[in-house]
Parts: C-alpha cells; sequence; structure tokens
C-alpha cells in the first residue's frame, strides 16, 4: 500500500522512542530545578520519597537502591539526619545494624517539593496550552501511563 499524496508518514517507534526520552529528560530536569531553593540535593529527595514509600530502610538497602556506594549514601543520610529529616533506630531483625525512618519534618519536606514541582508544571500547562492542546496531552499522558504499565 502506498501513501496519500502529501500524507505524513507514521513515525517509526525507535523515532518516538528517541523523541519521548529526550523530552522526558528534559521535562524531569525542568521539574527537578523549581525546588532548587530547597536545601535538599536530588539524591536527598529521592532518598526521602524511597523511605516516604517503602518505609524504613537500611543504609547498604538505600545505597543498592539508589545505585550508590555505602559511604556515600552514608553522607546523605548524615545530612539529612542533621537537617532532622530522617532518624535512626536500631534494626528490628538484627541489633547490630540500624535503619532509617523518614521523620515528620521529612514528609513535610518532600510535600514542598513535590508541591512546588506540579504547581510549576500546572502553570505551564495552563499558560502554554489552549483546552484542545490539555486534552491532546491529557490522552498523551494516558499512553504513557500504559507504556510504563503503571
Amino acid at each position: 500500500m502506498t501513501q496519500a499524496s502529501g500524507a505524513v508518514p507514521d513515525p517509526s517507534a525507535d523515532e518516538v522512542a528517541n523523541q519521548l526520552a529526550s523530552v522526558v529528560g528534559r521535562l524531569l530536569r525542568r521539574l527537578r530545578s523549581t525546588s532548587s531553593e530547597s536545601l535538599l540535593t536530588p539524591t536527598q529527595r529521592s532518598v526521602l520519597a524511597r523511605l516516604d514509600d517503602g518505609g524504613a530502610a537500611t543504609t547498604a538497602d538505600l545505597a543498592r537502591a539508589e545505585f550508590v556506594r555505602p559511604q556515600s549514601m552514608r553522607l546523605t543520610l548524615g545530612s539529612l539526619e542533621a537537617q532532622g529529616l530522617v532518624e535512626r533506630a536500631p534494626d528490628p531483625a538484627d541489633g547490630r545494624k540500624s535503619v532509617m525512618s523518614i521523620t515528620d519534618a521529612g514528609r513535610a519536606t518532600l510535600a514542598e517539593v513535590r508541591a512546588a514541582k506540579r504547581n510549576w508544571l500546572a502553570e505551564a500547562v495552563a499558560a502554554g496550552l489552549d483546552g484542545h492542546e490539555r486534552r491532546t496531552v491529557a490522552e498523551a499522558v494516558a499512553l504513557i501511563e500504559r507504556l510504563v504499565g503503571s
């Protein structure tokens, strides 16, 4: 079957994947920068989110999950602990170890960071897209959601 004259061919899966990865990467960098006034590094924000979502964890578990060395994770956790955002307790399964958990102050800080990101994105959508474009983006979000299987 041939393309109709003037019709735009469907993009290949590779083209769409490359464009999507590029734009999602730029979006993530922009979202990270919206909370830059926070005293948290991206790794600190990620650790807080992981502790909030998954519960208490050892330094080694967090290091593996974040793909960093245990020494680096100890520094990250030390900074978070000094700010009162996480707390240390003996591991109930092995008293020689300790587990870290997020504090109420850590949850509040994480909520502020998340709200700043959502607010920036909502303002950008409201200012930059008309109703039809917002519907198109909403449809694309549903498709992306299906791709990632969440």
